[in-house]
């Protein structure tokens, strides 16, 4: 009998990940189910990247050198590039797969063949392989609406690895949005493959998604924060009138969104000496969200009514309050954890 064609495609975009590539590989060549060929879209490494997948010696792994070094997000436009499977997953470098993934993905592919988006429950490990939580418990079926509400919100956990699409779908919303070091980029994506059919998640623990003491938001200048935030803004906001039964999931939980990003921001530009910062002053940032609010049709979203935003505004605007806050660390705040954090900027 002929060889079944395969049915996967597992697509990882690599940039010097040789600490964790072959951990990697070898979790996605340990697949109980075999259909499936792995897509590396390796970014001119200067480490032994390259090297280590070629020692897998494997069919299954294809190997896309770039001809030259590219950005983060000039690498993953390549995704929509090379020839894919009817299905297909992104993954980070240093994510590792359960042996069952593809074989549970493929029962959940045959349990809801009218899905546009599958996931899986997942768990969180360390630098060192450690598992240090679990993530946020999720609905097994989501109609747009709910997904849309449960990312914006936060009670859903947004991640560039592990959720499984149709190749042709991807392409046709455009492949992963070029958002600057692909904060969101994820969210977007997720959010229109969603609106194609509805989420399907499967309750099986099924991959371990590797959380750096540095994250992304923390690791991003403010500048490019809250230029991929207002591309984010205006993406929801042409989704609120272009769809209208996604309006009310934005604005019953847009608030969350805007007071999250809008605490982050203002206590990260303060912990940035005035000289130094490539950004408006706390007061200007204020106001911009005010601008996002109006964009969300959310005008009674005020940012000083948040305590803490309040007294960012106060200690920004007076010289010697500033000047104490830089002075003493115990002062400072942290911007807060997201469901909308992105690793990728990590995984060129």
């Amino acid at each position: 009998m002929p060889k079944p064609a395969n049915r996967y495609s597992i697509v990882l975009p690599a940039r010097n990940a040789g600490q964790y590539i072959k951990e990697c590989i070898s979790s996605i060549l340990a697949q109980t189910y075999p259909h499936f060929d792995l897509l590396l879209l390796e970014n001119q490494s200067e480490d032994n990247t390259l090297s280590i997948a070629h020692s897998f010696n494997d069919s299954r792994v294809k190997v896309f050198p770039a001809e030259k070094p590219l950005t983060i997000e000039e690498n993953w436009q390549r995704v929509s590039t090379v020839a894919k499977n009817e299905f297909m997953t992104i993954t980070g470098h240093d994510d590792v797969f359960d042996k069952d993934y593809l074989l549970e993905m493929e029962n959940l592919v045959q349990r809801n063949p009218h899905a546009s988006l599958y996931q899986a429950h997942f768990r969180y490990i360390d630098r060192n392989g450690k598992v240090t939580g679990k993530c946020s418990p999720m609905d097994e079926a989501q109609q747009p609406a709910q997904v849309v509400s449960n990312f914006i919100s936060g009670r859903m956990d947004v991640i560039g690895t592990g959720f499984l699409m149709r190749s042709k779908d991807f392409e046709t919303a455009g492949g992963m949005p070029p958002y600057p070091n692909l904060l969101f980029a994820d969210m977007e994506m997720w959010i229109e493959l969603s609106r194609k059919g509805y989420l399907a998640v499967t309750p099986r623990e099924l991959f371990s998604y590797r959380r750096h003491a540095a994250s992304t938001t923390s690791r991003t200048p403010d500048a490019t924060l809250l230029a991929a935030f207002e591309m984010m803004v205006h993406y929801l906001s042409g989704l609120r009138h272009q769809q209208p039964f996604l309006a009310e999931a934005i604005q019953s939980r847009g608030g969350d969104l805007l007071l999250q990003y809008c605490l982050g921001l203002t206590h990260n530009i303060l912990r940035t000496p005035k000289k130094q910062r490539n950004t408006p002053d706390v007061a200007a940032v204020i106001e911009q969200f005010r601008h996002f609010a109006h964009q969300l049709g959310l005008p009674e979203f005020e940012p000083l009514a948040c305590k803490r935003i309040l007294l960012g505004k106060i200690v920004d605007g007076n010289t010697l309050l500033h000047r104490l806050y830089l002075w003493f660390p115990r002062m400072h705040f942290h911007i807060p954890k997201s469901g909308a954090e992105q690793k990728m900027v990590l995984q060129g």
